[in-house]
């Protein structure tokens, strides 16, 4: 057969978070790679999910999602991000947060623009880039702070620059990022004429007192940037595939031809349950960020023992590690070990990197388990140390 596959595909690899499950599966491992709870959504969620499929939501629903749930998003975007929207004009719910930003890059971008992407990055930001035709200009963080550099952002923008890719809470590493660390990449933005896309999937879950600040929010940053979101990680329901984007109002509709074209709509009984979720009272926040509290400590404390160096995270739920004193100087090499040998399941540091040996003395692990999953995923650890 003479003719392949295309030539952007061969530029990046397959998920290697989902590689990591997959090896889980296989050797019966604890699975703290793939960022997924071991616990269902809220009952009231579960509920209204079932209520919806028994009062006939089965079919397709708008395109860009049902009004009421627009509507439930536009007035917790309003109250809990401060970013001025409304359903009509700003809301796309679409297939997770994973559809939402290639729908946005599909929307925004031309062949040739460029995109900067502070690394590390979530898998998904660099392949969404190609597959749309940019370039991409990557800016490390700095280390062990993983701070933004105003100098290396300054090396990164330039004319060219169509939009910055911003995760907060960060995923890796579990920065969140400050006001003053947004002003600057909105000073920037403002500067060379560039858009804010910001993956905010876990803004609802931050420790010790810290809070998330949505760049949208900023002055002078509403119409130039995309915010998207969703229900996966706050509502423990990453299977259900709900997600939102924001964005000014002629984005929005270049947003819905791409959107409706990928996937049509998002599950309509689960856009529902959705509005539901969003309904639930302070105290379930509260509540998750304190268990996953507890799992953070636990967890923490059992890597540290087991000779990793850790990044204490501010936010999401991952705990970034350099495997230095580890005796292995090869991620993928210790990912495997760990899993075959262990029993316990992490991400190689890197596929968080557009060039992998950046990431080689460094492994991401998930605790966004129950408690006493990490006490048995402690336990395991125990015998590698």
């Amino acid at each position: 057969m003479s003719k392949e596959a295309s030539r952007r595909v061969a530029t990046f690899t397959e998920s290697v978070i989902r590689q990591m499950t997959r090896l889980c599966q296989a050797y019966g491992a604890i699975n703290l790679a793939q960022g997924f709870p071991d616990f269902d959504p809220p009952v009231a969620m579960r509920i209204a999910a079932a209520e919806a499929i028994r009062q006939g939501y089965n079919q397709y629903s708008t395109t860009h999602g049902s009004i009421r749930l627009r509507q439930a998003i536009a007035q917790k975007m309003r109250t809990y991000n401060h970013i001025p929207c409304n359903a009509e004009d700003n809301i796309t719910v679409t297939c997770g947060t994973t559809e939402g930003m290639i729908a946005a890059l599909l929307a925004l971008l031309n062949r040739g623009d460029e995109v900067v992407i502070p690394e590390p990055f979530y898998e998904n930001y660099g392949p969404d880039s190609i597959l749309s035709g940019a370039k991409c200009r990557y800016v490390e963080l700095d280390e062990p702070s993983f701070k933004i550099d105003e100098e290396k952002l300054k090396e990164a923008f330039s004319r060219k620059t169509k939009a910055i890719i911003i995760n907060t809470p960060h995923n890796p590493t579990g920065r969140v990022f400050s006001k003053s660390e947004l002003e600057l990449i909105r000073d920037f933005c403002q500067d060379y004429d560039a858009f804010a896309i910001t993956d905010e999937i876990y803004e609802h879950i931050t420790y010790d007192g810290r809070r998330h600040v949505s760049i949208a929010s900023l002055d002078g940053m509403t119409n130039r940037t995309i915010t998207i979101s969703g229900f996966s990680k706050t509502y423990s329901a990453t299977g259900w595939r709900v997600g939102y984007i924001i964005a000014p109002r002629k984005l929005t509709a270049a947003v819905r031809k791409v959107h409706d074209f990928l996937t049509v709509c998002a599950p309509a009984p689960l856009q529902e349950a959705c509005i539901t979720a969003l309904k639930l009272p302070t105290s379930y926040y509260e509540n998750l960020r304190r268990l996953y509290s507890t799992s953070r400590s636990l967890l923490l404390q059992a890597l540290e023992e087991a000779s990793f160096t850790c990044t204490s995270p501010e936010g999401a739920y991952y705990i970034w590690t350099d495997i230095g004193h580890t005796g292995f100087r090869d991620d993928r090499q210790l990912a495997k070990h760990l899993i075959s040998r262990v029993g316990v399941g992490a991400v190689p540091g890197s596929s968080f990197y557009h060039r992998p040996s950046k990431g080689r003395l460094n492994l991401r692990f998930s605790f966004s388990k129950k408690p006493e999953t990490i006490r048995k995923a402690a336990a395991r650890l125990a015998r590698f140390r």
